[in-house]
């Protein structure tokens, strides 16, 4: 049967468009199709495009086909169709490549849009509906010739399938079983591995919320004392202001003098420290000194420790007790009498105090230490949590604890602490405990009744988040904050700190690079009552902190700004005029003070007595034959011996 031949017009019919061609057009067209259109006809013998697919140019069908051969013909055309169509679009696509302006390679939105665009004119698409049924008919024919084939094999598949489906269920048991196990290790683990968080105030959209309500609650200080005062900086006339004439005649400075008969004898009993009988009738602070003497003398013994823990002491201070063994330490302090014990200092105690020593020596029983206020184990590298709970429940009194560098002491110590300490505890120290972390001890700290002094330096998980809700539970109790190398801090706690914490008197803000002026100003216009300040190692500009020395330094009496490059001739002139209480000013590695700023720094602050200078390179003579202030120890220049003046270093005072 012969099909007729139509063609359609895109410009006719809005859904495929093209115009009539004739029969010989159409014939020359439909050379032209693009790969996978292939012409079928059953009544017809095969063109050039069935020779590429295999058959013969020159075969003569017969006009009439049996049924079976017919479909026989139809199963071998598709199945040479198929196997042909890589080849054959090989090769279209290097004539097409050859001949690149008769026919044009179309996107998919052109071949969905049914639109060929040529360079030179619109081509029209041919749709020949005899090669298009023929085409469906093959398709079907092919697929009635592979059902038998495909019952055959149904069976078989099956069979496999079943094999297959049992091997998959098999394997889906064993995981399941393999999972619950490791539930079960997980579970039994996870007391002890994982941080505890016991509110869940501690998730992370929890924190955001937090940190976005502090910075909320916190007002903008654009209108401030600070923002005036960095007006009138911004005005000011540096080479008229800071004008400095050194002296004529140099001016002496006043030595240690002559020393007391009191300190002559303390050196004469530590440099015969072993021939000392007893230390019963000598006052404590007179014990202390002794011990300070001693200890850099280097003979720090049992000796020593014995005649501190004689009798029924006060206060047993020892700065280094790192020449004493533990049977030696054992022995002193089992038989010494605890009940009227107040202060205890062991530091660099690591090698003697284990979990034995405190439950065999230190804490004996229950309450044994019932009149114990302060304790400091600075560098006690055994302590664990069990050891300090002990010492806890021992000292019901305990209000200041030093427990920095303590290396194994976790979260868990702390609240077994506070636990015991609640009502108590006012001033803790953990600095550089690694094993503690921050978020997770929030809990225990919020139950401190009268926490005033907070000590966290180089504690890495320190954030904004804890710092914000630490100074929200006791910023009306809290006087001094450390918060030296906490890396992950920024502005944004310290302008909660600035608007909450008004009665601050020392704050430690070394090495944080991540603060900006903006945290001067919020210290200025917030805490105005600072005594001690420190800002070594960070990024303020000269004329910020030049703004807070004019608003808030006349309660400075001590004052680091070690490594602050900023620091310059404003911040100079604002020290001279603003900071007149000054005790200890450190400018170590400013390099930009030159003579005449600091000779006006120090003829201003009359109060002066320790200024360090260390790698200050543009200090010259000039400063130091003519400076005015008689009083004032300089030490870290060049020409200033600094092991000379190590005693006029700040102590390193216990809580």
């Amino acid at each position: 049967m012969d099909f007729p031949k139509k063609t359609v017009s895109r410009e006719n019919d809005e859904n495929l468009g093209g115009s009539e061609l004739s029969d010989d057009n159409k014939n020359e067209e439909m050379g032209q199709r693009r790969p996978g259109t292939l012409n079928l006809n059953l009544n017809n013998p095969p063109d050039e495009r069935h020779s590429k697919l295999g058959f013969q140019s020159g075969a003569n069908f017969p006009e009439e086909q049996t049924e079976n051969e017919e479909k026989d013909y139809a199963v071998h055309c598709v199945e040479a169709y198929f196997k042909g169509m890589e080849t054959l679009s090989d090769e279209e696509s290097e004539e097409g490549s050859g001949s690149s302006s008769k026919r044009k390679r179309y996107s998919t939105e052109e071949k969905g849009e049914a639109k060929i665009e040529n360079e030179s004119s619109p081509t029209e698409i041919i749709f020949d509906i005899e090669d298009d049924l023929a085409l469906l008919n093959l398709t079907t024919l092919s697929l009635v010739a592979t059902n038998e084939e495909s019952d055959s094999n149904l069976q078989k598949e099956g069979t496999q399938m079943n094999e297959f489906q049992r091997a998959r269920e098999w394997r889906e048991r064993r995981l399941r079983e393999a999972k619950r196990r490791h539930y079960e290790v997980a579970r039994y683990c996870a007391r002890r591995l994982a941080h505890p968080q016991e509110d869940d105030s501690f998730n992370k959209g929890n924190k955001k919320g937090v940190l976005k309500e502090a910075e909320d609650e916190s007002q903008d200080f654009g209108g401030g004392p600070f923002y005036e005062a960095m007006v009138m900086i911004k005005k000011r006339n540096l080479v008229q202001e800071l004008k400095w004439m050194p002296a004529k005649n140099k001016v002496e400075v006043r030595q240690c003098g002559v020393p007391s008969l009191m300190d002559l004898s303390l050196k004469i009993l530590a440099r015969n420290a072993e021939a000392i009988v007893s230390l019963e009738l000598v006052p404590d602070f007179l014990r202390h000194k002794l011990s300070q003497i001693v200890r850099k003398k280097g003979k720090m013994n049992a000796h020593f420790l014995e005649l501190l823990a004689s009798g029924s002491p006060t206060e047993i201070r020892l700065n280094d007790c790192s020449e004493i063994n533990t049977d030696d330490f054992t022995r002193i302090f089992g038989a010494c009498d605890k009940k009227n014990l107040i202060v205890l200092q062991l530091d660099l105690c690591g090698r003697i105090l284990t979990e034995n020593v405190i439950i065999n020596t230190i804490v004996t029983q229950n309450f044994s230490l019932p009149a114990l206020t302060t304790i400091s184990l600075t560098g006690a590298y055994q302590l664990t949590d069990f050891g300090l709970s002990k010492l806890a429940r021992s000292a019901s009194a305990l209000q200041s604890v030093n427990l920095s560098q303590c290396s194994l002491l976790t979260n868990e110590g702390i609240n077994l602490l506070v636990k015991h300490l609640k009502s108590t505890l006012r001033v803790l120290y953990i600095d550089h405990c690694q094993n503690i972390y921050a978020v997770s001890m929030l809990p225990a700290l919020r139950k401190l009744n009268c926490l005033e002094v907070l000590s966290v330096a180089g504690i890495e998980t320190v954030d904004d988040y804890f710092v914000t809700e630490i100074v929200r539970a006791h910023c009306l109790n809290m006087r001094q904050l450390v918060l030296a190398n906490c890396g992950q801090l920024t502005d944004r706690a310290l302008k909660f700190v600035g608007k909450k914490c008004s009665r601050l008197c020392a704050l430690d803000l070394s090495h944080l690079d991540n603060l900006t002026d903006a945290t001067v100003q919020y210290l200025a216009d917030g805490c105005r009552s600072i005594c001690s300040l420190k800002l070594c190692r960070n990024n303020f500009s000269d004329e910020a902190l030049a703004a807070f020395l004019e608003v808030s330094g006349d309660s400075l009496t001590e004052l680091s700004l070690n490594h602050v490059r900023g620091v310059g001739l404003n911040t100079a002139l604002s020290l001279a005029k603003c900071s007149r209480n000054l005790l200890s000013l450190d400018l170590s590695w400013c390099r930009f003070i030159k003579d005449e700023a600091l000779g006006f720094i120090v003829d201003n602050c009359s109060l002066l007595r320790l200024l360090k200078l260390f790698g200050c390179s543009q200090i010259t003579n000039v400063f130091l034959n003519g400076h005015s202030n008689s009083m004032v120890q300089i030490i870290g220049l060049p020409l200033t011996p600094a092991l000379k003046h190590l005693q006029l270093l700040e102590p390193q005072h216990t809580p």
